[in-house]
């Protein structure tokens, strides 16, 4: 999807307005050459399953797992109209900020203007990276970046990507880039104590005692019937999104994750109806199904997925009603990828279990789009390029009429 298409389907009235909306003061000029018109929609691009992949993989990763039978998913999901997703959400939102009203926080993150990161991949055509920080409950930190580009395109979209835990930065730089080269703003963002997140915080028993963590898992102390730790994941998220929203009025703002940033991929949209299009990678599976992936199996996630670990937040939501709740809306939609081959997690076909059903419920609702895409074109955790290449298509052609 390059810049020049993108204005071909949209036109060029409006494009200076949402240019200096995307860039504030001082946004770079748009790039020169654009043409008026509009390019014939092509298809949505399609790809065969990777024949090594496969043949080096059991009957276990093609057929439906045992533990999907007898689950009447119809039954297993709570979200029936719009009206619901507004009841389920304003839940959730309680749950993780125990917070009567059920409203997201609407506080704004420290910004640095014009900072360098070395710590982020080599992106080329940024005009200006801004480091967004987040201080959280017990002192925790969390840091996000915002990528500017050098040619906003007309339609002034911003984009948050999500990484997982500690994945290489190959797939994140090859989706923030494909967003920046076709003119969005991209917030990077990290798992609290992954990539360059700090992993020390205050001790839940002693203030004056800074700890230093190793992963999630560790997070059991500082979970109390008071304090729920989805907010070290989710509040920076809902900060960064209120500073793009107060400085840059986007018209729409999409998400894309991987793995544990897939996971956040899923729930955050679920929370804040601001994002607009999600597309959550190799992140989850309904809880009835997490023993059945080959690979590893229990695929039960880590300490921020667990159903024992947060039994009131997932005792509200499922994932099936959580899938609804990110795609239910104006101009809404959730694209699942799950990888048939994953080399981590969540791999098989069990979602052939619960996506018709999902998907059906979003169409009976009638206001928003779900959909599942089985990535078989190869065997590694990762958003492959042909998921990319779909997501893109999704951006660029599916919704091209939309903000």
């Amino acid at each position: 999807m390059s810049v020049i298409s993108r204005r071909g389907l949209l036109g060029t009235a409006g494009a200076t307005a949402a240019a200096t909306a995307l860039g504030g003061p001082g946004t770079a000029s748009a790039r020169p050459g654009t043409g008026a018109g509009r390019p014939p929609a092509r298809p949505r691009p399609v790809a065969p399953v990777d024949r090594e992949a496969a043949a080096a993989h059991s009957v276990d990763y093609r057929a439906l797992p045992q533990q999907a039978v007898g689950v009447d998913v119809e039954q297993l999901m709570t979200v029936h109209t719009e009206a619901d997703t507004a009841r389920l959400r304003e839940r959730l939102v309680a749950e993780v900020w125990k917070s009567a009203g059920g409203r997201l926080p609407d506080t704004l993150p420290d910004v640095e203007r014009d900072v360098t990161a070395p710590e982020l991949p080599a992106f080329t055509g940024v005009r200006r990276t801004d480091r967004l920080t987040v201080t959280l409950p017990y002192g925790l930190r969390s840091v996000s970046y915002l990528l500017l580009p050098r040619w906003p395109a007309a339609h002034g979209r911003f984009a948050l990507y999500h990484n997982g835990h500690g994945e290489t930065p190959e797939t994140m730089l090859r989706t923030a880039q494909a967003l920046l080269d076709a003119g969005y703003g991209v917030l990077l963002c990290a798992m609290p104590l992954y990539h360059w997140n700090p992993k020390t915080l205050r001790s839940p028993t002693d203030p004056d005692t800074t700890v230093t963590l190793e992963n999630h898992n560790d997070l059991g102390p500082w979970e109390t019937a008071a304090f729920s730790t989805l907010r070290f994941f989710l509040e920076p998220l809902a900060v960064a999104v209120n500073h793009v929203q107060r400085t840059y009025r986007p018209p729409s703002l999409q998400m894309i994750g991987l793995s544990g940033g897939g996971w956040a991929t899923t729930v955050y949209p679920a929370l804040d109806p601001r994002v607009t299009r999600s597309y959550p990678t190799a992140g989850s599976l309904p809880f009835f199904l997490r023993s059945a992936p080959p690979k590893p199996s229990p695929t039960t996630g880590d300490w921020e997925q667990r159903l024992d670990r947060h039994p009131v937040f997932y005792g509200i939501s499922d994932f099936p009603d959580l899938y609804a709740l990110a795609a239910v809306g104006e101009h809404r939609s959730q694209l699942q990828i799950l990888n048939r081959f994953d080399a981590c997690c969540f791999n098989g076909v069990a979602h052939r279990a619960y996506a018709p059903v999902v998907r059906h419920r979003i169409e009976v609702i009638g206001n928003g789009h779900w959909e599942l895409l089985d990535d078989a074109t190869h065997g590694e955790h990762t958003i492959s390029p042909h998921a990319l290449d779909v997501i893109l298509w999704d951006l660029d052609v599916r919704c091209a009429d939309q903000p």
